[in-house]
């Protein structure tokens, strides 16, 4: 199968089991999607496939033949932190950081559909994404941050 994996064109054999977060993490060493639940219910292991977050637990590899797929790692092309990066940082919005790489391609997801949602829609966009540290405040809060186009967001 062929696919590329932000901007990188990979081609691999494998078997038809495999799931896509298998192939991200251990045939292409791209280990920052994390593996949660296993079961699609958390969001940990969330990576944008054809413009699309999808969870990656949830994908067999071959059905990412041909596909154009972005991991946390193509956020942050060449070391530089994406705008939303740095938000999270900013408003203290990651805590034990494990959830933080699906929810910051859920909420990139969003941005790209929708560059200024409400505050409703950021909490839609990223339902699917579990936090077990946070009330989702800061997180929210972070994403306002970046889709009103300001370094601080105003109280």
């Amino acid at each position: 199968m062929t696919l590329k994996v932000n901007g990188k064109e990979y081609t691999r054999e494998v078997e038809a089991a495999t799931r896509l977060i298998d192939l991200l993490r251990d045939e292409l060493r791209l280990v920052g999607t994390k593996e949660g639940c296993g079961k699609g219910e958390c969001g940990t292991c969330t990576v944008i496939m054809d413009g699309k977050t999808v969870n990656s637990c949830l994908v067999l590899a071959p059905q990412a033949n041909g596909r154009e797929i972005v991991t946390i790692e193509g956020l942050a092309p060449e070391g530089k932190l994406h705008p939303l990066q740095e938000a999270f940082i900013k408003k203290g919005a990651v805590q034990c950081g494990y959830c933080t790489p699906g929810i910051l391609l859920s909420a990139q997801s969003l941005l790209e559909k929708n560059p200024h949602p409400s505050r409703d829609e950021i909490k839609e966009g990223i339902a699917g994404n579990i936090c077990r540290c946070t009330g989702y405040k800061k997180i929210v809060e972070a994403i306002e941050t970046v889709s009103e186009g300001r370094e601080e967001h105003a109280e």
